[in-house]
């Protein structure tokens, strides 16, 4: 299979060839090469089912952290926080998985015009690009 890639306004996704759970793991694997770590796994689809007793596919979010960009941020605009982790998604529809990762700039923007948040933002969104390029050539 052919990996994908497909840009949105707020995201790029990944299409993978591999189970989901191997997906979860090697988003996380090459989010941690680009200085990221996961503070929260979201696992939606169980969260649907135990509340309302819905029924759909995999859906995982990760709440990537790259601590120094964090920092950075922080000390920019103390409210940011309301924007960060960087989310990424790992989702499965019909036997295939994908990997959407945010567009920190696209984030970002609804902070303003600051010329360093959006440094920072620029940063963030190589590296996620980077771990997105990794997962497409497993």
């Amino acid at each position: 299979m052919n990996t994908s890639i497909t840009d949105r306004a707020y995201g790029r996704t990944v299409e993978l060839g591999m189970p989901f759970d191997e997906a979860v793991t090697s988003t996380t694997e090459a989010l941690k090469t680009q200085g990221f770590g996961v503070l929260t796994t979201i696992e939606v689809d169980k969260v649907l089912k135990s509340k309302l007793d819905v029924d759909r596919g995999r859906y995982t979010i990760l709440g990537a952290c790259n601590p120094g960009f964090a920092y950075q941020a922080l000390e920019t605009d103390t409210d940011i926080g309301l924007l960060l982790p960087c989310n990424v998604v790992v989702r499965e529809e019909n036997d295939r998985r994908y990997v959407t990762f945010v567009d920190p700039q696209s984030m970002l923007a609804a902070a303003g015009d600051s010329p360093d948040l959006q440094k920072i933002a620029t940063d963030v969104k190589s590296r996620l690009d980077a771990a997105a390029e990794t997962l497409a050539h497993l």
